[in-house]
């Protein structure tokens, strides 16, 4: 018995799925063009690829392979680059990511312990040489999480305080108020 299976990685997930979908709501819809610098993703193509990016997940399990060197990559992600490339507006990217989301997450947690500890043979020369489905759906949410930490670096650039980022100064200051209020009582 485990205690974090398929059901515990559904729950992080659609929590950093939440904050995503919090992100994509606070960018104005004119600033979803704002690349960081010429060779990386605007805002709008980074969310569209984070809504999208658990689909290669779902594929690789729910279609039981067991070893990688039997995915046609070339045929996956021309299926998968086309869908990202389609143009979509502030709205219909935060339902992508919504819906996106909710669908890995109800696949995740359906997933049995024994399903999970299955190993899936890398392509040759990977290290590790396999993994075991667990820690590669696990690796959905990091995947998620290390492009969400660029999007809050580019809400600081174009201005805005990340929502993260101002409910721990709440809190912070919260706790700064409560410790003083004991000082004050005593004098």
């Amino acid at each position: 018995m485990t205690y974090y299976g398929g059901k515990e990685i559904a729950a992080a997930f659609r929590t950093v799925r939440e904050n995503t979908v919090k992100i994509a709501e606070e960018i104005p819809e004119e600033q979803y063009q704002f690349r960081a610098t010429p060779d990386t993703k605007t805002v709008g193509e980074m969310l569209t690829h984070i809504a999208l990016s658990p689909n290669f997940q779902h594929h690789v399990h729910s279609n039981n392979l067991t070893d990688m060197k039997t995915l046609n990559f070339t045929e996956l992600f021309q299926k998968f680059s086309a869908e990202e490339a389609k143009p979509r507006t502030k709205a219909e990217l935060v339902a992508l990511l919504k819906g996106e989301g909710e669908k890995f997450a109800s696949y995740v947690e359906s997933l049995p312990e024994p399903f999970l500890t299955e190993q899936v043979a890398m392509m040759p020369g990977a290290q590790p040489a396999a993994k075991t489905r667990f820690e590669m759906l696990l690796g959905t949410k990091e995947h998620e999480m290390h492009h969400r930490g660029q999007l809050m670096l580019i809400q600081r650039m174009i201005g805005l305080v990340p929502h993260l980022t101002r409910v721990m100064q709440e809190r912070m200051a919260a706790r700064m108020q409560t410790a003083q209020q004991p000082q004050e009582a005593s004098r």
